[in-house]
């Protein structure tokens, strides 16, 4: 049992190195959730080891985890993208959590989550349309108005935009809008999804 278990961190620590520090941290560079995803995966894994080693009941484990995952997605503004990362970390630490049960479970889905989320994240593979809230202190009354001053900002097509919020004593509209942006010079910083931008 003893020697399956650090077979299961040695698999585990290798994937979670590869997926925070190679796939996420290079693409997103944000090393705080980097090390959010390194915790909540070694986190899951000592937990799993440890009910599986005493043979508890494994469903216990998991419904604790899914309160903690729930409160964590809810404490903090992540994207879409960075929920995706959060959950392949989790479900690697269960994975190799109960390797000591069946070790050939590690060499399957380890490098199928990875594989994953490098092509499913990969750079190629996004679409060139985005998402942002935007902050207007102008009103515009004409939709056909709005369009061209968004576009002009944004520098991009606007596909759809949907005023959200209109304040006519500030003279502020707040506008969700979807754009399809020209394609970007290799290394371009990517906008976070639903990012919320101030235009003046």
């Amino acid at each position: 049992m003893v020697s399956r278990i650090l077979y299961g961190l040695a698999a585990d620590l290798i994937a979670i190195i590869l997926l925070a520090g190679v796939i996420y941290f290079r693409r997103h560079h944000r090393r705080d959730l980097q090390l959010a995803f390194v915790a909540v995966n070694v986190g899951v894994f000592t937990v799993s080891s440890l009910l599986l080693a005493q043979r508890a009941d494994l469903a216990v484990g998991f419904g604790l985890f899914a309160v903690l995952s729930i409160i964590r997605l809810r404490s903090s503004k992540i994207t879409q993208e960075e929920v995706g990362y959060y959950f392949v970390a989790l479900s690697l630490g269960l994975v190799n959590g109960v390797a000591a049960e069946s070790p050939w479970l590690t060499a399957i889905l380890n490098p199928v989550l990875l594989l994953v989320m490098y092509v499913g994240d990969h750079p190629r593979l996004r679409s060139r349309v985005r998402r942002q809230v935007v902050t207007l202190d102008v009103v515009h009354r004409d939709p056909a108005a709005l369009r061209e001053d968004l576009e002009r900002r944004l520098g991009g097509t606007v596909l759809r935009q949907i005023v959200s919020e209109i304040d006519y004593v500030r003279d502020v509209m707040v506008v969700d809008v979807r754009y399809r942006v020209p394609d970007e010079p290799a290394g371009t910083p990517r906008p976070a999804a639903g990012a919320r931008g101030v235009a003046a």
